[in-house]
């Protein structure tokens, strides 16, 4: 497992906690506005990964009432480490979920050619996208996800 990958994920996910530990859509609808929809949905989709792995939750909610106290924080690196490493699964899906996404482009205006372009993906969150406007025309376009 990385060894980066449990700080860079707690350093994530600190902020959207008290979001996360109230339950209800007033509380996903504050940290919508407050962090954005995607950082907001890709929070979700991670603690609902991690929260039923055993005391997880409890050390969160306590790091999370006690945000100064710098060894909960360190605890709940501990548990969230001692999850991933006992499910090699969770710990896959985590990492892909912690990538960022990766956008690749290719763009036709006006009366512009696109033509024998590759895109390839794998790994992580990624979009891949051709747009042609106007009265441009694309030949041999390929996107493939590894």
């Amino acid at each position: 497992m990385n060894t980066q990958l449990v700080p860079q994920l707690v350093a994530f996910l600190t902020p959207f906690l008290p979001y996360l530990l109230k339950a209800g859509e007033k509380a996903a609808e504050e940290a919508g506005k407050k962090f954005g929809d995607a950082a907001w949905e890709k929070a979700k989709s991670l603690w609902d990964k991690l929260r039923g792995k055993p005391n997880v939750t409890q050390v969160a909610k306590t790091a999370a009432s006690l945000p100064d106290n710098q060894s909960l924080w360190v605890a709940l690196q501990e548990e969230i480490a001692r999850a991933l490493e006992q499910d090699k699964s969770l710990a896959q899906e985590v990492a892909r979920l912690m990538k960022d996404e990766v956008v690749q482009r290719v763009i036709a205006t006006s009366s512009s050619q696109i033509e024998d372009v590759e895109q390839r993906a794998s790994d992580g969150p990624t979009r891949q996208e051709v747009l042609a406007e106007e009265h441009s025309r694309i030949i041999g376009v390929k996107q493939i996800r590894q």
